[in-house]
């Protein structure tokens, strides 16, 4: 599994998990919108593959249940489906979600960056400054 096709598949949300294992946000069933369990959207999904913001900015790309972080190209999140990357840690419980707010308008996309290297390590972005490019 190296893209979120399977994400969509199951037709749940799919939480995403932080260096402690916090659950910090969710991909909803759609297989295409990122909600913080406060209910603020946070990204899309492009092409099954990669995470953007709304105002267009490519912040990583999904690998093998991971989202690794295009600024350093190590492992930001890891998810229940997750295969491989750094050691985990042991998933806390995961909060309530709030009812979901209206998504902005998604922005023209910037030019797709290179991918840096995949490192083994985590990211130091492993938390909601991952969304603030």
């Amino acid at each position: 599994m190296d893209n979120a096709s399977t994400f969509s598949a199951n037709n749940d949300n799919m939480p995403f998990y932080d260096t402690q294992g916090i659950a910090l946000f969710y991909l909803h069933a759609n297989g295409e919108h990122f909600y913080h369990y406060d209910g603020t959207p946070l990204a899309y999904l492009h092409e099954d593959e990669f995470v953007v913001s709304y105002a267009g900015q490519y912040l990583g790309w999904v690998y093998n249940g991971s989202i690794i972080d295009f600024r350093d190209g190590a492992y930001a999140f890891f998810s229940p489906l997750s295969e491989g990357g750094p050691a985990r840690p042991t998933k806390q419980s995961r909060p309530s979600r709030a009812s979901r707010l209206s998504r902005p308008s998604k922005e023209t996309r910037v030019n797709r960056p290179s991918r840096p290297s995949k490192v083994m390590l985590w990211s130091d972005n492993s938390d909601m400054s991952f969304f603030a490019a």
